[in-house]
């Protein structure tokens, strides 16, 4: 069945998780580009002010205090919408959280909670859009942001791990049963690289030190750009990032490989060597109040993607592939030094 999304200038599109990082690099670049919004968040204050700005520069934008683990607030998103706009046309599941440490050392109600947001979230917002597209008979979008970890699972964030999975599971499942209605409905599945969000400073942290992403770190940009994208092209699912394609085809492809190399190259580098922060400072219970799209990190910024912007435009799918093999060679080559280093490490204790 073909597809035929509005141009983003006639869309309004709902969007969760909007206070920070990805969420609120998209609604800015939405209302840009000419999009209506309702935008959903769990801080008020960070909310009204976003609302505020957007409204004052571009179009039309409401905004509705909800937490998208509770299924009536979710609900009270959906109807907002329909209140103030007569619906949407494109919904974003974008609202995480997320927990650092081993995954002995947590509560087993923390864990609960994440799945509360990062999963139940997404299968209360992906379940509203639908009935709603189902209802009014015309085309619309659900895009539910995944991660890089929907195929490979990092340790210390183990929880994190499992809910993406879970929610890749849950998409392929929707996109095929509204395939088999001959709904049309776009539902996509965007799986980002570690993005330069306030991610790590919002997770629950159990780890001795302050947590970080691991490198390759890539722009939210790209990640926002991808998601409007997929709100005009329907598709499937979309890696941003070299990096999170690599670690997807290495995980299926050759998986021992994959747990050698996650182990050894990415688990010990989100540590960052500060102390931690005080540990009721996180967002797995409390919203951030303020409105950052990027956090703290030392390690370079990728703004821009040759991967991503191939996979944005068939066009450039060499670039694709060249951005490809550039990540596979880092990686090999930082392995390889490593190797040697401990290699010669251990030669220098021998004698």
């Amino acid at each position: 069945m073909s597809l035929r999304l509005k141009h983003l200038r006639d869309q309004i599109i709902v969007i969760t998780g909007a206070s920070s990082g990805i969420g609120l690099v998209t609604a800015r670049m939405a209302a840009k580009r000419g999009a209506r919004l309702v935008l959903a968040a769990r801080s008020q204050d960070a909310l009204m002010q976003l609302e505020q700005e957007l409204s004052d520069r571009y179009r039309t934008v409401v905004a509705v205090v909800a937490d998208v683990g509770r299924p009536e607030d979710v609900q009270r998103v959906s109807r907002v919408a329909r209140q103030r706009f007569g619906g949407f046309d494109t919904w974003i599941n974008n609202a995480g959280v997320s927990i650092y440490g081993r995954l002995l050392d947590q509560p087993i109600e923390d864990m609960r909670r994440l799945f509360d947001t990062n999963f139940w979230g997404v299968v209360y917002g992906s379940l509203e859009a639908a009935r709603h597209f189902q209802s009014r008979g015309e085309a619309g979008a659900i895009i539910n942001i995944g991660s890089a970890f929907s195929d490979r699972a990092m340790p210390l964030q183990g929880m994190y791990s499992a809910s993406k999975h879970a929610v890749k599971g849950f998409t392929d499942a929707l996109r095929m049963e509204l395939e088999r209605q001959g709904l049309p409905v776009a539902v996509t599945l965007v799986k980002p690289s570690a993005i330069a969000t306030p991610y790590p400073q919002h997770a629950k942290n159990f780890l001795e030190e302050e947590p970080t992403n691991p490198p390759p770190i890539y722009a939210p940009e790209l990640v926002a750009k991808t998601i409007l994208h997929c709100a005009e092209h329907p598709e499937r699912d979309m890696f941003v990032g070299a990096a999170g394609k690599v670690m997807s085809v290495m995980g299926k492809y050759a998986p021992r490989l994959g747990d050698f190399v996650t182990e050894r190259l990415f688990a010990g580098r989100q540590r960052t060597g500060r102390p931690p922060r005080p540990c009721e400072q996180h967002g797995l219970s409390h919203p951030s109040g303020r409105l950052r799209e990027r956090g703290r990190y030392r390690n370079h910024i990728f703004e821009t993607s040759l991967y991503t912007q191939g996979a944005l435009h068939p066009v450039l799918a060499g670039a694709a592939l060249v951005g490809t093999g550039l990540v596979i060679s880092a990686l090999y080559q930082s392995s390889q030094e490593r190797h040697a280093g401990g290699q010669a490490e251990r030669h220098h204790t021998m004698s």
